[in-house]
């Protein structure tokens, strides 16, 4: 599709906005999916280049945490390795059935998540013990949760960084780091499938792409300085948007 210089640098700014609070809080995806929607791209191909855009900021984001010393991926191939395969399952599967039967499960479980995490300040404040072990945690909630973005998507940051902190014990700091690698894994995968359906619209998800690369870098790099408090209320504030962009703009 040919556009105007104006859009090439709306996506760019949607682009870099979103891989700002996607590295942060997840749900980056509120804001890139509307906007290429908005420039009149059809729904299929949106779906499609917003997991190429989108990919461009999660490998970013993932890698200067790992560069900072908040994740290490070494040592997180186990939950990558089953999210590969969740994710693919989902966005095979996702071919056959309709993932919008899926929206008020999710809405109701995004509610509990910010309603749990406003009413329990000290959520993630810092380390705890984890409750099952990391083994099994990364099997189980890879292929859950790695089916689930493949098939769906919408809150997949939320999910995992809520499961992270909730079972395995870890503070918001590391948890979200630890988030961008899957959801990296995840995206990778849905958007395999996607070029190979020859859905992905390389122009604007490049551009895009470019735009998730700065907003992916300087957020996490602003994780790293800041205290855990300010990414709690980044996350609340994430979770609440996404909740209000399901609930009243599909």
């Amino acid at each position: 599709m040919e556009f105007e210089l104006w859009v090439w640098v709306l996506l760019f700014g949607a682009g870099m906005m979103a891989g700002f609070v996607d590295s942060i809080a997840g749900g980056g995806g509120i804001i890139t999916l509307p906007v290429l929607l908005a420039v009149g791209i059809p729904p299929h191909q949106a779906l499609a280049t917003n997991k190429l855009q989108s990919s461009f900021g999660s490998f970013t984001a993932a890698m200067n945490y790992s560069r900072l010393g908040l994740m290490n991926p070494r040592e997180l191939l186990v939950g990558v390795f089953f999210t590969f395969l969740g994710a693919a399952s989902g966005a095979t599967v996702v071919q056959w059935f309709p993932a919008d039967s899926l929206e008020s499960l999710i809405i109701i479980m995004l509610i509990v998540i910010f309603i749990y995490t406003a009413l329990t300040p000290k959520l993630g404040l810092e380390p705890k013990p984890h409750r099952i072990p990391h083994g099994l945690f990364y099997t189980l909630f890879g292929l859950l949760i790695g089916f689930y973005d493949g098939f769906f998507g919408p809150g997949t940051g939320s999910f995992w960084t809520m499961a992270l902190v909730l079972l395995l014990g870890l503070d918001l700091k590391a948890a979200t780091a630890q988030t961008k690698l899957f959801n990296f894994t995840s995206n990778i995968v849905s958007l395999g499938v996607f070029i190979y359906a020859g859905l992905v619209l390389w122009g604007a998800g490049v551009v895009m792409g470019i735009g998730q690369i700065v907003g992916a870098f300087l957020g996490s790099t602003l994780v790293h300085k800041r205290e855990v408090k300010f990414i709690r209320v980044f996350f609340l504030t994430v979770v609440a948007a996404t909740i209000v962009k399901l609930l009243f703009f599909g």
